[in-house]
């Protein structure tokens, strides 16, 4: 069947504007205030790690592992720095239009391709190891964990394959509804079993080694008289905390699910697709008007929201110190406190905005990579 894939433009054409319409009436975004800053974002070191994105929206996610960063970009580079200077260790070009990655694992360096192409990387020396071809184009960080090489494609299947030659394992075959986002969430790996969201709504766990359905959950129920209305995906990545899954969806609910058996322990109506942060108290989102939220962790009750963002197009929250932070697409990050919510602290990264979630570094450091290439990371300084 095939797939018509809907950009993220969706949350502004449901909010109240037609496909078709000659009118314009999407609320455009806020426009930045001044505030009382109470954090600098002070740059340690920045690189160009190439095209960045080419104005694709696609998850070129950075990634930390143990001393090293390592990223990637649309033309298909592959790079790995040290961490604390910032030194090219090494850079691989693969030829391939990267649309996701770079994921981690069992020394692996993992990227996959528009066309299909899932590339294997030595994660010391840069070195390709193996490629092959899965079913379709990988808009997920692929994963790597017990021997195994998981991804999961756009068209709906999530595929293992053997870490040592790329040779593929099993199927988990998925139709995917004919509407959705233009994204997929990235599968967790825990303790032998896959966790992967699909855009039917669904959460299914699988076992890592056969591929076989241990369980699965409804997250969001697709409702609707239109196909528009009836988009349900897990497009935000699950977080996993104390034995607790948290999953979001777009037009449905962010849930809490018992990873140890799939129950869900709390639910609340709420449209998201960027991303979920949790830390010891509280449950952090960026939801579909990107408006950023702090639910309790026990009982998913609201505690403050940051609407001062609204509809700047906001990446997933991410804990740093004492703060969380948000990308948006003019290429600000934006530090809340973790209390109340407050704007605290700003930096401009990129130009051509930020589309991934900053990553969290040592607790007090953030490492953005901007759609335009930009990597830099970030120390959090008081202001005195």
């Amino acid at each position: 069947m095939t797939r018509f894939v809907f950009l993220l433009l969706v949350a502004g054409v449901l909010g109240g504007c037609s496909l078709f319409s000659e009118d314009d009436n999407i609320e455009p975004p806020a426009e930045l205030e001044s505030f009382d800053r109470q954090v600098r974002l002070v740059s340690l070191w920045s690189r160009d790690t190439g095209d960045g994105a080419n104005e694709q929206r696609v998850k070129l996610e950075p990634v930390v592992s143990g001393e090293r960063v390592f990223a990637a970009d649309r033309s298909g580079l592959v790079l790995a720095y040290e961490l604390e200077s910032g030194k090219l260790l090494w850079k691989h070009r693969t030829g391939l239009a990267i649309s996701a990655g770079v994921g981690i694992g069992d020394d692996l360096a993992l990227v996959g391709s528009s066309e299909a192409d899932l590339v294997a990387l030595d994660a010391e020396t840069g070195e390709e190891r193996w490629r092959t071809a899965v079913s379709s184009e990988i808009l997920s960080v692929p994963r790597a964990s017990d021997g195994v090489v998981v991804v999961q494609t756009v068209d709906g299947n999530i595929t293992g394959l053997d870490e040592e030659d790329g040779k593929r394992l099993w199927i988990h075959d998925r139709s995917a509804p004919v509407l959705t986002l233009r994204g997929t969430s990235t599968p967790l790996v825990v303790q032998g079993v896959v966790l992967a969201g699909f855009a039917n709504g669904k959460l299914t766990a699988l076992d890592i080694r056969s591929g076989r359905q241990l369980w699965e959950v409804a997250v969001a129920v697709s409702r609707g008289r239109s196909e528009l209305q009836r988009i349900v995906d897990l497009d935000a990545d699950p977080v996993i905390r104390d034995g607790v899954l948290y999953v979001s969806s777009y037009q449905g609910r962010l849930v809490a699910i018992s990873l140890q058996d799939g129950r869900m322990l709390w639910k609340r109506d709420m449209s998201a697709y960027a991303g979920i942060a949790v830390d010891d108290r509280q449950v952090y989102v960026s939801d579909a008007d990107s408006e950023v939220w702090a639910l309790d962790r026990r009982t998913g009750a609201s505690l403050w929201k940051q609407g001062k963002l609204r509809r700047r197009d906001l990446t997933g929250p991410v804990v740093v110190g004492e703060y969380v932070g948000v990308g948006d697409f003019e290429g600000y990050v934006h530090l809340l406190t973790r209390d109340e919510g407050v704007i605290a602290g700003r930096v401009r990264v990129d130009k051509e905005g930020i589309q991934v979630t900053p990553v969290a570094v040592f607790g007090d450091r953030l490492l953005v990579l901007g759609a335009g290439g930009e990597l830099v990371l970030y120390q959090l300084e008081p202001v005195e």
